[in-house]
């Protein structure tokens, strides 16, 4: 079993790299969005009972997966560095997986601001995140998340045994997925 935790700043191109590297391997896709959007159709996400729902169904998806005879998963998500909260939402995830003899991979993604503010409204990303199709709402969600949090770890803040970062300004999500497959020899 593996998990690779794919993370990053949002529009950075998390779900479509987990996309292309999901084609290529066994690892089965599960992007943030998959749950937000569907408890965001009764509670919005910003709200306890948004947030608690959110995370229920994350979590039996994860226990679920993690005892099952999947090859694996890869997980994208929002990883907010300057909140403990965070950090604990990430070592339980870890910890739910470890529990069942899995390998953790951690793959941090990159680009400037502009780029992916640019991102933010491709055709890929608003077929599959039916909430960002409110494009004013969504642009100023990027703008304000990135102006609030730290979303990229610091040089050096990560030592993980499997850890990649990579920046995906000038890279083809196909390319950035098999660039982790090789890494990790999956």
């Amino acid at each position: 079993m593996k998990l690779v935790l794919l993370f990053g700043p949002q529009a950075v191109g998390k779900m479509t790299v987990g996309q292309e590297l999901a084609k290529i391997t066994e690892l089965k896709l599960f992007h943030n969005h998959m749950t937000i959007d569907l408890v965001s159709h009764f509670f919005d996400y910003g709200t306890k009972r948004g947030q608690d729902l959110v995370n229920s169904f994350r979590h039996q998806i994860f226990e679920e997966v993690a005892k099952s005879d999947l090859e694996g998963l890869i997980f994208t998500f929002v990883w907010r560095f300057d909140k403990e909260l965070d950090w604990n939402y990430v070592k339980n995830v870890v910890g739910i997986f470890e529990a069942q003899g899995a390998d953790i991979y951690y793959v941090e993604l990159e680009a400037d601001f502009e780029e992916r503010l640019a991102r933010n409204v491709t055709p890929n990303r608003l077929e599959h995140k039916p909430f960002k199709r409110n494009l004013e709402w969504s642009r100023n969600d990027v703008i304000t998340t990135a102006e609030k949090f730290r979303l990229n770890s610091l040089p050096g803040e990560l030592s993980f045994l499997n850890y990649l970062r990579l920046d995906t300004m000038n890279k083809s999500a196909e390319a950035t997925a098999h660039e982790i497959k090789k890494c990790f020899q999956f």
